[in-house]
């Protein structure tokens, strides 16, 4: 690690916990400094992966969201207050980040991503999180990201059930075969209208909690290099069951 990751008093103070974990320790903790992570999406997803990548000491976040605060998303996106309403999610988002930890510094993306920025600005990052409501954003975040060879966690919700995976495609796993993208787990998008959004079909706000809690495990299990990330496996929840399930897929012929 380079001087410029060395952490002072403060940091070792406040990331004891982590760095107490052998698994962690100080050379996972620099790690996790030296990390420049970007978050897609400022909502119900993004916000628990924004307070714990910011808690968990990620040196550099970005943030990708073109939308505003309305009275709906406050009853999942918890760094949004009633007062923000109207304001930029971004902005509020960062402030966030930096009244958790100002240790973090934060990079604001008010635009929507598509075909014509998306390369361009996941080459500022080292990883990616996928916390979108949309198809469209999901392939060309998966597509883009296995490009340029770094990793992304995905993950998506509706109404009681979540799931997530981590996508390396660019690696081959352990038994020397490609690991599996996107779209060897999702081949296609499915039709337009086929699948309710948020605002039609509901959603319960914790259910967004529990899986961008997950995606932000994994992030950080990637960036500091211990645990095995969900590379080739997709996690399931079910909230009314209260019950996971993990499924196993592969690259296709």
């Amino acid at each position: 690690m380079t001087g410029e990751n060395k952490l002072d008093q403060s940091e070792i103070a406040r990331y004891a916990r982590h760095i107490v974990l052998p698994e962690i320790g100080g050379a996972g903790q620099q790690r996790l400094k030296a990390a420049r992570v970007l978050v897609i999406g400022a909502g119900g997803l993004g916000a628990p992966v924004l307070v714990y990548l910011a808690a968990a000491g990620v040196g550099r976040i970005g943030i990708v969201d073109d939308d505003t605060i309305a009275l709906s998303n406050l009853q999942r996106q918890i760094i949004h207050r009633t007062e923000d309403i109207d304001r930029a999610k971004v902005e509020r988002a960062a402030e966030a980040v930096a009244s958790l930890n100002p240790h973090v510094s934060v990079d604001e993306h008010r635009l929507r991503l598509n075909p014509d920025n998306a390369e361009a600005l996941l080459r500022q990052y080292d990883l990616v999180i996928d916390g979108s409501d949309n198809f469209d954003t999901r392939y060309l975040a998966a597509d883009t990201a296995a490009t340029i060879g770094i990793p992304l966690v995905t993950g998506a919700v509706g109404r009681f059930d979540g799931s997530l995976t981590v996508l390396m495609p660019y690696k081959a796993g352990a038994d020397g075969r490609p690991n599996p993208s996107y779209r060897d787990l999702f081949p296609e998008p499915p039709p337009a209208g086929v699948v309710p959004s948020c605002a039609e079909a509901g959603i319960v706000g914790a259910l967004t909690g529990v899986i961008g809690t997950l995606q932000a495990m994994e992030a950080i299990k990637v960036i500091a290099g211990f645990g095995e990330p969900l590379v080739g496996r997709l996690l399931m929840y079910d909230a009314l069951t209260a019950q996971f399930n993990t499924i196993r897929y592969r690259r296709r012929a």
